[in-house]
């Protein structure tokens, strides 16, 4: 099933898979992560939502990688609403999203110009286990600065520190820069003194 993926020959594994069905042979967890897999490199991620479902129908629980495709996917095809409800699932399914989980989703919502949306998924982190890290940080930071919201990326450059990451000097121009287009001189000093 893998080759056939990797060659797009989606037919012909999806064929398999039903195969083994009808020949009495239980898929298992990575045999849907595979088929997954070729469906989200196909762009089709509402039949690998779909294919996810009928995995947890049938007693299955995703591995952490199944759901990683599946979110970066999703983030891709700009159905954020949807990763943000998959992110929230998982816990209930019996996998604990980690640290690739959200920091993929931040990514998305940053790219998409919703710096707002990933920093609450950045706030709801430590309630669900899993502390935010530089990637987290750095993204968030980027993305507000990349909407205009310089005291908010200030505020989470300053909790950042606070917690022993240091900003990417890329991340210190974006914010510095904004804040002086903004005529916010002192205020630009203030990121720049401190970092």
């Amino acid at each position: 099933m893998r080759a056939f993926c990797l060659n797009d020959d989606l037919s012909i594994a999806y064929s398999l898979f039903n195969q083994m069905f009808k020949r009495e042979i239980s898929p298992n967890v990575e045999s849907y992560r595979i088929l997954m897999q070729g469906l989200c490199r196909k762009s089709q991620v509402n039949t690998a939502v779909d294919l996810l479902e009928d995995m947890l129908n049938k007693g299955f629980v995703p591995d952490a990688l199944s759901y990683s495709t599946l979110l970066n996917s999703l983030c891709r095809k700009k159905k954020f609403k949807e990763a943000y409800k998959l992110l929230c699932r998982m816990k209930v399914k019996g996998c604990n999203p980690d640290i690739v989980h959200y920091n993929t989703v931040i990514l998305g919502f940053c790219r998409e110009g919703r710096a707002a949306d990933a920093c609450k998924i950045l706030e709801d982190m430590p309630s669900n286990g899993c502390l935010p890290n530089l990637v987290s940080y750095r993204t968030l930071v980027g993305g507000l600065s990349n909407q205009g919201m310089y005291d908010e990326a200030k505020n989470y450059m300053v909790e950042m520190m606070s917690k022993g990451f240091s900003p990417h000097f890329s991340v210190v121009h974006a914010v510095v820069k904004g804040f002086c287009n903004l005529g916010k001189i002192e205020e630009a000093c203030g990121v720049a003194g401190v970092f």
